[in-house]
């Protein structure tokens, strides 16, 4: 069996990319994206509206994660018309790439490190910290980790979070911040003003609460869960976060299509430049990583995985308010 530095040179070979693969990849979601955004607009029927929208939030979450991989550097690295599309896309989807790129990476370098966990990530308290903590420290906490925080991560992770916050601490770094949230803001007024609140509603306001709110459920999730481990200093390894703090999402092809293969978060954290699109050709061939920790979106796995709050040391698990 593989370990270390040795089973992350075997994924090095899937880390390369096809360009038209992912060009394809790229365009024919975002022209389902306008096809979706235009039937919300202009549709004869009401319910067809309602379609449209729903589906331009599940869009809008696989093209999310399809820019996430560009930033990664797993797909089209070396093309300037990609990065500067999916700069305006990172702008449009209100995760700009100046604290994208700052938080994410260093979310994966320092993944399940207990000092370090809550940069790029959801806050982790050892049970000792929460019970010595202020009352408002522990609401703070507990409010960031709430299920309808999570529920509305467009407001809270994505609009404050990924623009107006890292704006207002740093706005020399992440001016573009401010952008996306003008532009934001632009784009309700224009819908308003031309199409009504109705369009405001089904072409912004649906389509980015669905995709903010699955999208920031997937992220905690993958990191939060049962049997999920966090370290110390001493006991921490890449390899090791990556397995053994980071699930695998276990779903059916229609979400695994538009989550594009995220589930398969512990082998995308084991090597980050692996193209989505080729990371189940990498559990199905790589015999190390075929026995993850698995999630999975049945409500009674996101139930369990929602009630976790804190890290026990002494059990070497998180653990809900129940038993603190």
């Amino acid at each position: 069996m593989r370990t270390g530095k040795e089973l992350i040179l075997a994924t090095k070979p899937y880390a390369v990319d096809s360009p038209a693969r992912s060009w394809w990849h790229v365009l024919s979601t975002t022209l389902l994206l306008a096809a979706a955004i235009a039937g919300s607009l202009w549709n004869v029927h009401l319910a067809g509206k309602m379609i449209c929208s729903l589906f331009s939030g599940l869009l809008i979450l696989r093209l999310f994660v399809i820019y996430h991989d560009q930033q990664h550097h797993a797909i089209l690295s070396h093309s300037r018309l990609a990065e500067g599309l999916m700069r305006i896309f990172g702008i449009l989807a209100l995760s700009p790439s100046s604290i994208w790129r700052s938080s994410h990476n260093y979310h994966h370098k320092h993944n399940s490190k207990l000092r370090s966990a809550h940069i790029g990530s959801f806050p982790i308290m050892t049970r000792a910290e929460y019970l010595r903590s202020s009352k408002g420290v522990r609401f703070k906490y507990l409010f960031m980790r709430h299920p309808l925080t999570i529920l509305f991560g467009y407001v809270f992770a994505f609009l404050y979070g990924m623009c107006l916050d890292p704006f207002f601490n740093n706005p020399r770094e992440h001016f573009d911040c401010l952008v996306a949230f003008v532009v934001h803001v632009l784009i309700a007024v224009a819908l308003t003003y031309f199409f009504g609140w109705p369009a405001l509603l089904l072409v912004q306001v649906i389509p980015h609460f669905i995709g903010c709110a699955i999208g920031t459920y997937l992220f905690y999730a993958q990191h939060n869960f049962p049997g999920v481990s966090f370290y110390d200093r001493a006991g921490w390894a890449y390899e090791k976060a990556a397995l053994e703090s980071s699930s695998y999402l276990k779903t059916g092809p229609l979400w695994a299509w538009f989550t594009a293969n995220i589930g398969y978060h512990h082998i995308h954290h084991l090597n980050a430049r692996i193209p989505f699109y080729r990371l189940p050709e990498v559990l199905a061939k790589i015999p190390e990583l075929k026995a993850p920790k698995t999630i999975s979106l049945r409500p009674v796995d996101i139930v369990r995985c929602l009630r976790l709050k804190v890290w026990d040391v002494e059990a070497q698990q998180m653990v809900g308010l129940r038993n603190i």
